[in-house]
């Protein structure tokens, strides 16, 4: 008698987690539209649950009318962030590359099969590119971070994503074919960085390099991203010895934590 209860409960904290990763990827906020269409719910049950949200400060409604992550969130976020210290883990790594590249630097981590952009620092080129930004999400293998994680991760796992390519990439999929997508896992490779040239957003260029724990998984990605005209052939390898080189400056913190764990000791950085 319970057990239907139990997987329709299940089932609302899946729509609810779906919410607020759809209103949460977008600074501005997002419609009710927005969410309906994205989220595949029908008006009436988005409507009832956003409402929910809003009730208990996880939502708020700006002047716009768009539905905007609450003072609730911002209070269990500021809670979670002692366990996942990315400051201390990447910052100075994005320091170091938006000074010496002058582009937007960007920490992401692997989340499932999506890539989460956690941190970012601003160049001093004055013209950026604004495709990433902290809490956007991209499936694994499209934009330059997944692409240089994906490049990375066992055979059987790259080969289930590929095989349902469209399925998974959605929306970027007619941008990132299989086939553009396997070339770029191949050369990624070969190179140990990524180059996402404008696939996302015609004009945008990335570059990426993978983060790697202690057990050597890819687990996140330093990136690079700006216009095309600073990401040209003839100045990729140098963004590339950029790119690689503080990547292992973070994989190699991550293999001191996962030291620490197998020793008893703390886990004050995680990926």
């Amino acid at each position: 008698m319970t057990e239907p209860k139990a997987v329709q409960g299940a089932q609302l904290v899946g729509r609810v987690a779906r919410i607020l990763r759809i209103v949460g990827s977008r600074p501005a906020g997002a419609s009710t539209a927005r969410v309906v269409r994205e989220s595949g719910l029908t008006r009436p049950t988005a409507h009832r649950i956003l409402s929910s949200l809003a009730a208990e400060g996880l939502l708020d409604v700006d002047s716009f009318g768009n539905w905007v992550l609450g003072t609730e969130l911002f209070l269990l976020g500021s809670a979670a962030a002692a366990r996942f210290p990315f400051e201390e883990l990447a910052r100075p790594s994005l320091r170091r590359l938006a000074q010496e590249s002058g582009e937007s630097a960007f920490y992401s981590v692997l989340r499932g099969n999506e890539t989460v952009c956690v941190l970012r620092e601003e160049g001093s080129f004055p013209v950026r590119s604004f495709v990433l930004r902290e809490g956007v999400r991209f499936p694994l293998g499209v934009a330059s971070a997944g692409t240089a994680i994906l490049a990375f991760l066992p055979e059987a796992q790259k080969e289930n994503l590929l095989d349902r390519w469209d399925e998974h990439a959605g929306e970027f999929a007619a941008g990132h074919t299989e086939a553009t997508v396997r070339r770029q896992l191949e050369e990624t490779k070969l190179r140990g960085y990524s180059v996402n040239p404008g696939l996302v957003l015609e004009g945008s260029w990335g570059m990426g390099a993978a983060v790697f724990d202690g057990r050597g998984n890819a687990a996140g990605a330093v990136s690079l991203t700006g216009i095309e005209p600073r990401f040209r052939p003839e100045r990729q390898p140098f963004l590339g010895r950029l790119l690689m080189e503080e990547a292992h400056r973070i994989s190699t913190k991550l293999e001191g934590v996962t030291a620490r764990r197998s020793g008893g000791g703390g886990d004050s950085i995680k990926a």
